[in-house]
């Protein structure tokens, strides 16, 4: 009987899980419910290189600047964690905005994917191709890149080697010296656990040291530092203080299949083992042939927000411009989406 019933309730669980999981985004709405006729709401795949990549391609009118959005992670898909339904916190509005699913994460993620093709280089590469589709597709001589958390390292290295391509630079979650910030959060975290008492945290973080030749491992990256920086306040969002709300919108999200839920969850693990080794590099350019400009959460410290300005401070550029968050950690484009599109807007 207690077989039978749990069969029962994961049957219903499976068919739950494939309703809500069409493959296929609604179309963009106006204030009034309406759906815009002018929009776009597509989802691609390209064959790119010696791959396939997944993209979402949304925008309300296709006359406007193109921008390329690549993600974080490595292998973080951020478009099931955006509130697009809201016309004035959608960067749609402004833009036809391309989500690439890097090389390796969501949609792109192949099982026979060899992990020495997934590199940096390889994904800078990668971005090119990307924006050479988007540039004759929409007949544009030049695009914006925005680049959030692994994505804006990723993009300041592809805008680095291709000026040519784009009007200019967005970054948010701007990574810099990515060991260092590692080592500043654990020390942040250790000092704010000893000051509450929190007693599990601590012997938690006393198995890791912050010293040593292997910090920080992925172990503590995917279990201690994720769900302490979340429950602290200084992770992701600064607000809402669990994964449970992010996973929650990943597995809501509409725009995957079943199917590239599953690879979203395996892309992100073979991403980070490729990736992660990059991103700890302390090598971030700092002069630039295009404008660059940087945002960022003054309660981050996944990515730390002091780093990131004093590293603003070297860059050299045609125009540059920092903005500071008060309210947001990691994610100021989830956590003040409005005030995050209206500054966008008044830099175009």
């Amino acid at each position: 009987m207690i077989l039978a019933l749990l069969a029962i309730f994961l049957l219903a669980l499976l068919l739950l899980l494939i309703i809500i999981s069409p493959g296929k985004l609604a179309p963009l709405k106006n204030k009034n419910g309406e759906i815009i006729q002018t929009a776009i709401c597509e989802k691609i795949m390209l064959p790119i290189n010696d791959t396939h990549l997944g993209c979402f391609i949304q925008s309300e009118n296709t006359n406007n600047p193109v921008l390329l959005f690549l993600h974080g992670g490595p292998g973080g898909p951020e478009l099931p964690l955006l509130d697009i339904k809201d016309p004035d916190k959608r960067l749609e509005q402004l833009f036809t905005v391309c989500y690439l699913d890097q090389r390796g994460a969501g949609m792109s993620f192949n099982k026979s994917t060899p992990p020495e093709s997934t590199t940096m280089e390889q994904l800078i590469d990668d971005n090119l191709a990307v924006t050479n589709y988007l540039q004759q597709r929409f007949q544009k001589e030049k695009i914006y890149i925005l680049g959030h958390s692994w994505g804006s390292a990723l993009g300041l290295k592809t805008i680095e080697k291709y000026p040519e391509c784009y009007h200019a630079y967005i970054g948010t979650g701007q990574v810099t010296q990515q060991l260092h910030s590692e080592k500043l959060a654990y020390d942040y975290i250790f000092r704010h656990a000893t000051e509450i008492g929190d007693k599990r945290a601590l012997r938690a973080l006393k198995k890791y040291d912050s010293n040593s030749t292997d910090f920080p491992s992925l172990r503590y990256i995917t279990s201690i530092r994720i769900s302490l920086m979340n429950k602290y306040g200084i992770g992701l969002e600064h607000k809402k203080r669990t994964m449970y709300s992010q996973t929650m919108r990943i597995l809501f999200f509409k725009g995957y299949t079943l199917k590239e839920k599953v690879n979203y969850l395996r892309g992100s693990l073979f991403s980070l083992q490729c990736l992660f080794p990059d991103l700890l590099l302390d090598n971030m350019p700092t002069t630039f042939k295009i404008p660059v400009y940087i945002i960022h959460g003054e309660h981050d410290y996944q990515v730390s927000y002091a780093l990131s300005k004093r590293f603003f401070e070297t860059i050299e550029s045609p125009a540059k411009d920092f903005f500071t968050f008060e309210n947001s950690a990691h994610s100021p484009l989830i956590e003040e989406p409005e005030r995050f599109v209206q500054i966008i807007r008044k830099l175009l």
